[in-house]
Parts: C-alpha cells; sequence; structure tokens
C-alpha cells in the first residue's frame, strides 16, 4: 500500500540514489588514498584470498573500517575475545543471515567477501526501510505531512551517513527504533515492545527506549483514572511497567549471561586457530582458555560495564581532558542542535514539559487545537528522549560519537531542523514541494509526485536563508567528511 504515496516514493527513491552514491565514493576514497595506519583491531586473515575476493575488497573494503572490524570478525568466528563483548550479536547475526544466502558463491568467494556483501547490501536495505519508517512516523506525531517529508530526506543526508553504510549496527538500529515508535503511535503495544526488545539486542542505548512504553502506559492510566477502578488500573500500570523493563532488559541480560558462560564457568571454552591465539598473545587479548576476568567476581558480574571501562576507557567525566578539545568539536553541532531544540520546545510548552507530557496546558480549551509539527505535544516524548541521549553521552561517553549515537536513536536531529526549514526558509513557499500537489507535467491523472525540495534549495544555495545554509552544510559536510576519512581508517565520529 505504501508505494502509492508519492512522498514515501520520493523518499525511497532520495535514499537509494544516496546510497548508491556513498558506496562509489567510499570505494573512490579507499582506492586514491592510502590508508592511515591506526591502532585499529585488525584479527589475521585465515582463508587466501583470490582474485574475485580482491576486487570485493577492493570495492567494498572501505565499509570494514574501525569497529567494522569487530562485527565482520564475531560474524565469522564468534566472541572468541573479551572485548568483542562490547558489540551485541544483533547485527553478526543479521550478517551471518545475509552470508548463508550467499551460500552459492562460497566457491568463488571466502567467507570475508561475503561478509562484506552482506554489510553493502543488508546495510543498504535497513537504510532504507529506516527512512520509509521514519517518515511514517513523522506523519503520525508531527501531524504535518511537509514536516515528516522533509526530516526523511534530511535522514537520506545524515551527518551519520558513513556509519549507516558501514559494517556497523546503526542502520539496523534505527530502522528497528523508528519502527517501533510507529508502531506504539498506531497502539501496537506489544509490536512495539517486540520491536524495542530487538533493537536492545543490536545497540544497549536500546534500554532507553522503555520510556517510551511506560510513557505511554502512564497516559493510559491518567486517562482511566476518572472513569475505573483506580486500584485495579493502579495495578494494570505497575504489572505494565515491570513487562516492559522485563522485556527490554531480556536481551541485555542474556548477552551478559553468555559473556558469563564463557569466560567465568569451566570447560565452555571453544576452540580457536592458533593465529588468532597468537594474536591474543601479541596483543594482550583476553581469551577464555585463561585465569577467570576480575568481573566474574563482582556481585552482578557484567561483561560489558567492565569493557567500558578497562578497554574503551569509557564513564563518568573521563573524556574530559584538554587533548580531547577536537573531539568535542567535532561533536558540537549534533549537540547544539539538540539543546536548541529542546530549548525551543520547553519555552513554547512549559506547562506540558512541567506535568511530563501528561497535561497539555491549564486551559483546557486549548487542547482543542493542538500545534502541528515539531512544536506538537506528541513531540514531548521524543524530546526527553534525545536529551537522555545527549545527557548520557556528553557525561559518560566518547563524546565524537554523539553524531551516530544521536543519528540513529533519535528523529529528533532530523524533526527540529525540518521545523527550522518549512519556518524559516522563504523558498519552501516558492517552491512547488507540497507532497500532497501534482508537480510532474508528465505525472498520470491523480498520481502525485513531489519534487525533493532538499535538492532544491541545494540548486538554489546562494538564495538561502542563513538558517537554511547552515543546517544543510553541516549534513552534507559530515556527510562527506566521514566517507573521506573513516574509510581510511583516518579518526572520525
Amino acid at each position: 500500500m505504501w508505494p502509492q504515496d508519492p512522498s514515501r516514493k520520493e523518499v525511497l527513491r532520495f535514499a537509494v540514489s544516496c546510497r548508491i552514491l556513498t558506496l562509489m565514493l567510499q570505494a573512490l576514497f579507499n582506492a586514491i588514498i592510502p590508508d592511515h595506519h591506526a591502532e585499529a583491531f585488525s584479527p589475521p586473515r585465515l582463508a587466501p584470498s583470490g582474485f574475485v575476493d580482491q576486487l570485493v575488497d577492493g570495492l567494498l573494503g572501505g565499509l570494514s573500517r574501525w569497529d567494522a572490524e569487530h562485527f565482520l570478525f564475531i560474524a565469522e568466528h564468534g566472541y572468541l575475545y573479551e572485548h568483542n563483548f562490547a558489540f551485541f550479536p544483533g547485527f553478526p547475526l543479521a550478517l551471518m543471515v545475509g552470508t548463508e544466502l550467499l551460500r552459492p558463491l562460497r566457491g568463488l568467494l571466502s567467507l570475508r567477501s561475503c561478509l562484506l556483501i552482506s554489510v553493502a547490501s543488508l546495510n543498504f536495505l535497513f537504510f532504507m526501510l529506516a527512512a520509509v519508517a521514519l517518515h511514517d512516523l513523522g506523519c503520525l506525531v508531527l501531524r504535518c505531512p511537509r514536516q515528516a517529508f522533509y526530516a526523511a530526506l534530511l535522514f537520506c543526508l545524515s551527518p551519520a551517513n558513513v556509519f549507516l553504510a558501514a559494517g556497523y549496527s546503526e542502520a539496523l538500529f534505527a530502522l528497528l527504533t523508528f519502527s517501533a515508535m510507529g508502531q506504539l503511535e498506531r497502539g501496537r503495544v506489544w509490536t512495539s515492545g517486540l520491536l524495542f526488545a530487538i533493537a536492545t539486542g543490536v545497540r544497549s542505548n536500546g534500554l532507553v527506549s522503555v520510556g517510551f512504553l511506560m510513557h505511554s502506559q502512564c497516559q493510559g492510566f491518567f486517562s482511566s483514572l476518572t472513569m475505573l477502578n483506580p486500584l485495579r488500573q493502579l495495578f494494570k500500570l505497575m504489572a505494565s511497567l515491570f513487562l516492559s523493563v522485563f522485556t527490554l532488559g531480556l536481551p541485555f541480560a542474556l548477552f551478559q549471561y553468555y559473556a558469563y558462560t564463557q569466560f567465568c564457568l569451566p570447560g565452555s571454552a571453544r576452540p580457536i586457530p592458533e593465529p588468532l591465539v597468537q594474536l591474543a598473545v601479541d596483543k594482550g587479548y583476553r581469551i577464555a582458555e585463561g585465569n577467570e576476568p576480575p568481573w566474574c567476581f563482582w556481585d552482578v558480574p557484567l561483561i560489558y560495564s567492565y569493557i567500558q571501562d578497562v578497554y574503551w576507557n569509557v564513564g563518568f567525566l573521563k573524556y574530559y581532558e584538554l587533548r580531547q578539545v577536537p573531539n568535542f568539536l567535532l561533536a558540537a553541532p549534533v549537540a547544539i542542535l539538540v539543546v536548541w531544540a529542546t530549548w525551543t520546545y520547553v519555552t513554547t510548552h512549559p506547562w506540558l514539559c512541567l506535568t511530563l507530557g501528561l497535561q497539555r496546558s491549564k486551559n483546557n480549551k486549548t487542547l482543542e487545537k493542538p500545534d502541528l509539527g515539531f512544536l506538537s505535544p506528541k513531540v514531548f516524548v521524543y524530546l526527553v528522549h534525545a536529551a537522555v541521549l545527549l545527557l548520557f553521552g556528553g557525561l559518560c561517553m566518547h563524546v565524537q560519537v554523539l553524531t551516530r549515537f544521536l543519528g540513529s536513536s533519535t528523529p529528533i536531529v532530523y524533526w527540529f531542523p525540518a521545523h527550522l526549514l518549512q519556518d524559516q526558509e522563504p523558498l519552501l513557499r516558492s517552491l512547488k514541494t507540497v507532497p500532497w500537489k501534482p508537480l510532474a507535467e508528465d505525472s498520470p491523472p491523480g498520481q502525485k509526485v513531489p519534487r525533493n525540495p532538499i535538492m532544491g534549495l541545494l540548486y538554489r544555495w546562494k538564495t538561502c536563508s542563513p538558517v537554511t545554509r547552515y543546517i544543510l552544510g553541516y549534513f552534507l559536510t559530515y556527510w562527506l567528511l566521514g566517507l573521506l576519512l573513516h574509510c581510511n581508517f583516518l579518526p572520525w565520529t
């Protein structure tokens, strides 16, 4: 049914175009720019590579840089090293499924090449579906087709673009998260909870999404107090809150338990190829066949928190050092964007924010005409989610990852710029961009094909407003620089 929607078709068309261009540019940059010698995880290749393997690596090798190597290694060998458990199993499992589909080519391609093809094709698919899911979510929440359309197009030019294409879990996580949010807006709580739980198995910050389920349940509780038995509704609320926390926490708990069985219980170690054992000796990686790690003796033996502390030096204010100033500058644009969005919303709806989104205004008459677009009351919970992620990421993580951390987790990064474009760009009123208006002369009767307003603004760059140039300049600069640097082991977000 959805391909009949012209704005969806335009979003899908633009997503495909941007992804094809991304793959072409990463191959070009990887070919003409020498790789930087970085101290990144680089396990030895155990299988010989032929001509076709070298061709695949030349075309898609730029997608395997930095943390992508961990995901490829896990998909090929499993969780052999302790620090591999920093990467959740959802995306490696998807790569394994994709590789199985390429089994007929295994006589021609090595497993490594099949994994690279799976990365490119699966993230291509995940990215397209995530763009459509964001568009649909925007239509449901914003109640403004234009802003939903603009936001989905901006997602196609995301500053986190390279991580949505490379062997990272961001594209899959964005698809699951935006889809789960959309299902919740449609009232399908069980489907939403399932998608949120799967997303938690892809990235740990999926745990924060439990706030959406809890907020929805609290809204239902307060709206039913005047009609139903309060005590019974309170019991129902407590049960549903517990079930939400349990459902989203279960993938995380199972993953931690699996790590415990591998490193803390005797006789659970798997045989490891000798070259990988030698790599562990040379680099100091811990494998299961050795002394039990200290986290095994904790009251709550969580390998994830141990790895983040010991291997990545992640912790409260640990990144606040003078030498990290460039990384703070790198993360500044997306942080400013979320802070600006928060300030705009809070100053517009102070009473709504004070009541945690449960009561829109002191004056009930205003309920009859709620704001549309980014200032809609329904955006409140999404804004809180974005602010929590920003606060946690800014204080406790490597701050330069904020761009991809927020770009794959919250629609606010795209909704607020879309709001600014619609509110402050006069050209959008002159460009024929309304999704429901026929725009192409050769369109069949009744078929509504919208032009791409973002491309229209880029063609008329010199006459755009300053805000538009700042927004599009930021998106395009990070879109291109990420490809240029990341694909050659140069530092990026």
